[in-house]
């Protein structure tokens, strides 16, 4: 932390502050926030950085739920056992998280989220309505895939946690996409304690540092939820889809880049 100058200071909070407003529509915000810690503090462990984007972005992501939650529809039942799970799942994701091979998931991530770019094109009505009731078996096959299955991998791995979140809410339970990215919210403010609740007993938080990023954080969360609140879907499914090609970018550079 002595190597913090005040320039350093201002690019760590416009990139919290861009941050929290991705992370608000569509998720990603990861993806700004952690270069720039790793930017800022060259010699810094990765799990310090992960870490340290968690214990921020839990505060900007439980802003944004709050605000969905009060403009839009939101079943908040569902929504709580969904989160309540993918704690869980995330404390386990990140238990394991040091023992993963990152270099042979990367590709396996990249293809997958390729495949929901090329999805969301080639359908442009996805996640434009909601598409009526679904059924009892439906909820749980969500509540175990939306719930276990990416509570678990945002432990483990986490790039691309909210836009899987989004598809599959939408897909599972015929949400549109405001309606998904506000349920995902709240699974994401669930994924982000558990995970942070790990790192914390690992000790790889800055916490002097987290409270002043978290602030940011939770302004350009707070703007991005009524943004996507205002312009409603179409405005969701095109930031997704630049965020996609955002972490594929990322995701290869990080395999194959020098």
């Amino acid at each position: 932390m002595h190597d913090l100058t005040l320039t350093t200071a201002v690019m760590l909070c416009v990139a919290a502050a861009l941050a929290g407003w991705v992370d608000a529509v569509v998720g990603g915000g990861g993806l700004l926030q952690v270069p720039a810690l790793l930017i800022a503090f060259p010699h810094l462990a990765p799990a310090f950085a992960l870490g340290t984007n968690k214990a921020v972005g839990v505060v900007g992501t439980s802003a944004a739920a709050v605000t969905y939650a009060r403009r839009a529809t939101v079943d908040v039942r569902l929504a709580a056992r969904l989160g309540g799970l993918a704690a869980l799942a995330a404390v386990g994701g990140a238990f394991f998280a040091a023992g993963v091979n990152s270099a042979v998931l990367r590709p396996v991530i990249m293809a997958l989220l390729l495949a929901v770019a090329a999805f969301v094109v080639l359908k442009p009505q996805f996640g434009q309505k909601p598409s009526g009731s679904v059924s009892r078996q439906r909820v749980l096959t969500a509540i175990v895939v939306v719930g276990a299955g990416i509570g678990f991998y945002d432990g483990l791995l986490g790039p691309g946690t909210g836009t899987f979140l989004v598809i599959g809410l939408v897909a599972l339970l015929n949400m549109d996409m405001v309606t998904a990215t506000a349920t995902a919210k709240v699974v994401n403010v669930g994924t982000n304690l558990g995970a942070l609740a790990m790192f914390t007993y690992q000790g790889t938080v800055l916490w002097t540092l987290a409270p002043f990023m978290a602030l940011f954080n939770l302004a350009g969360a707070s703007v991005g939820a009524r943004m996507a609140l205002k312009r409603g879907s179409g405005f969701v499914r095109g930031v997704m889809l630049v965020v996609v090609v955002a972490l594929v970018g990322k995701l290869a550079f990080d395999q194959w880049g020098t």
